[in-house]
């Protein structure tokens, strides 16, 4: 069963007023599917509080910006500390840039409009991929 990977800031957890939270509409889509999901951050430690990564219900990883997921050795690194293959997750993320670089890896990846926030379209990539 494949792995869904989960962008943390702005796709997962979304600022709300003045602090932000995971963003219930996606957990609950998130929560229909049985799959294993994992959050992907840049997020070094300072910033695990105020993003409220301390507080997710899915396992997280991070590099802490080295590198930033915008550069494949990100996902590399992932996949290699995971023992798993690009063919084994998806993937999806509101930067066009850490998407092109996850599918540069072999990952299957789709960009999440943080603007749109289109849980249709996610859903159907989901069900499409997994």
């Amino acid at each position: 069963m494949k792995i869904i990977l989960v962008d943390a800031v702005y796709t997962f957890i979304v600022k709300n007023e003045d602090q932000f939270e995971v963003s219930k509409d996606m957990y609950e889509l998130l929560e229909t599917y049985t799959n294993k999901k994992i959050i992907l951050t840049n997020a070094s430690d300072d910033k695990f509080e105020l993003y409220g990564l301390n507080r997710v219900p899915y396992e997280f990883f991070t590099l802490k910006h080295n590198p930033d997921k915008v550069d494949p050795k990100y996902f590399e690194t992932f996949l290699s500390q995971y023992n798993l293959k690009p063919n084994e997750v998806v993937y999806f993320e509101h930067d066009i840039d850490a998407v092109n670089s996850a599918k540069s890896v072999g990952i299957n990846s789709y960009f999440y409009d943080e603007n749109k926030k289109d849980l249709v379209e996610l859903d159907n990539f989901l069900k499409t991929n997994l």
